[in-house]
């Protein structure tokens, strides 16, 4: 949009420790809010940050910081102040009443991007969803921040003509979106089974929002993911086939990015779509190694997968983008390797893929169980199962029956077990 039509803001954080390290994480945090600001398609005019030992239960900054905040908001001709924290509707309103100023929080900030980037009707409900909670539990307090009517950043979305709703109405809604996400949901579910049935192993590809993972799997499997060099660029699960160098075919699954303070109510209405996470046979977490926080993502990363019930899931850990960094940046990258494997790449340049390529076919192999049997001649139909979900290593024509050697995976061992066991 011309620079004249922007919505100008005042981005605010609070940090509750002293020290070079607080400061400069609080200092970073606002650099990604900026980012979030920027991506919601608002201009930042100005930034503020103010230490104190905890937030201001009415006001969360000081009176005096909010203040100087206004005063500055007056001079730069800023109207709309984003806080680096979740805050309560009376939080919101008290501030709005004391600056003037259009309040917009962190949570309320992801959501509106959010709801921009959905495209198919699944991501559409869910940021709905999302909204109409984050509404509802701001609804006493919240008063005129709840009936913004207009342009800019918090009017976006599914949800715009609800704003004005009261609790029986949006609770109605919410009720309306459960329902149509749930029947999308089957479906996603009905998806999901379709590739277990085929038995070809899943790998979620997840990290930290604009880490590259899109750009990495279109890297690997020669498609066509959307690509941006922006947050949350990607919202709706993608699917793509890799066929490893022993023929044996992989899905690669596309996730939506974590973040710092990632929504509650994000998590709770994407919950069919983070199930592609919790039901892969592994994990690939991309992480963006040219980036000086890549180690507090990956541990926002790791939280939220256990959080998900997924942390304990087998994982390759890919640091990428490393065209951008210099030999020296490129050694000091072992912090950043934790117990499982990492390989390093530039998903843009290549450099590196075929050794990722290796090692998801060892964590592929590794998914597999080995097996060594004699199968009865008239059992011999068992051997195409086993050429088709596994890979067969040797093979014995014997008069007791069929020796064969190979890796299946878990879903055909149990029931090629058993058929074993009727003789």
């Amino acid at each position: 949009m011309p620079e004249t039509d922007q919505e100008k803001a005042i981005i605010a954080g609070l940090t509750a420790e002293s020290g070079e390290a607080a400061l400069d994480f609080a200092e970073r945090s606002l650099d990604e809010l900026a980012e979030l600001a920027e991506a919601a398609g608002a201009m930042v005019a100005g930034r503020a940050l103010q230490h104190r030992q905890a937030p201001d239960p009415a006001t969360f900054l000081g009176k005096g910081k909010l203040e100087e905040i206004t005063r500055s908001a007056e001079a730069l001709g800023a109207t709309t102040l984003i806080c680096d924290d979740e805050l309560s509707g009376s939080q919101i309103r008290n501030i709005e009443n004391l600056t003037g100023l259009k309040v917009i929080d962190r949570t309320f900030l992801i959501l509106d991007i959010f709801a921009q980037r959905a495209k198919s009707r699944e991501g559409q409900l869910q940021v709905e969803l999302a909204q109409q909670q984050y509404r509802l539990s701001r609804l006493i307090g919240l008063g005129q921040a709840l009936s913004r009517l207009g342009g800019g950043i918090g009017t976006r979305g599914p949800g715009e003509s609800q704003l004005e709703s009261d609790r029986r109405h949006i609770n109605r809604r919410i009720s309306t979106l459960k329902r149509a996400l749930a029947e999308v949901a089957t479906r996603r579910d009905q998806t999901r089974k379709q590739r277990q049935s085929q038995d070809i192993l899943t790998l979620a590809v997840v990290g930290y929002t604009n880490a590259g993972k899109s750009t990495l799997i279109n890297a690997l499997c020669q498609s066509d993911l959307l690509t941006l060099d922006q947050v949350f660029a990607t919202l709706d699960p993608a699917a793509r086939r890799l066929v490893l160098p022993d023929q044996q075919p992989v899905i690669l699954i596309d996730t939506v990015g974590f973040i710092r303070k990632l929504p509650h109510q994000l998590v709770d209405a994407f919950r069919s779509t983070l199930e592609e996470v919790t039901q892969a046979d592994a994990i690939v977490h991309v992480l963006d190694a040219s980036d000086p926080q890549a180690e507090i993502q990956r541990d926002v990363v790791d939280q939220l997968l256990n959080e998900l019930g997924a942390g304990g899931k087998p994982r390759l850990t890919v640091l990428n983008k490393i065209d951008l960094l210099g030999p020296f940046e490129r050694s000091g990258l072992h912090g950043l390797t934790g117990k499982e494997e990492t390989q390093m790449v530039s998903a843009r340049t290549g450099e590196g893929l075929p050794d990722l390529i290796t090692a998801i076919a060892r964590l592929a192999a590794e998914q597999f169980i080995p097996v060594d049997l004699v199968l009865p001649y008239d059992k011999a139909g068992w051997i195409s199962r086993i050429e088709q979900q596994g890979k067969i290593e040797s093979i014995e024509y014997t008069e007791a029956g069929i020796q064969i050697k190979a890796r299946v995976r878990p879903a055909l061992f149990h029931p090629l077990q058993r058929e074993i066991n009727k003789r």
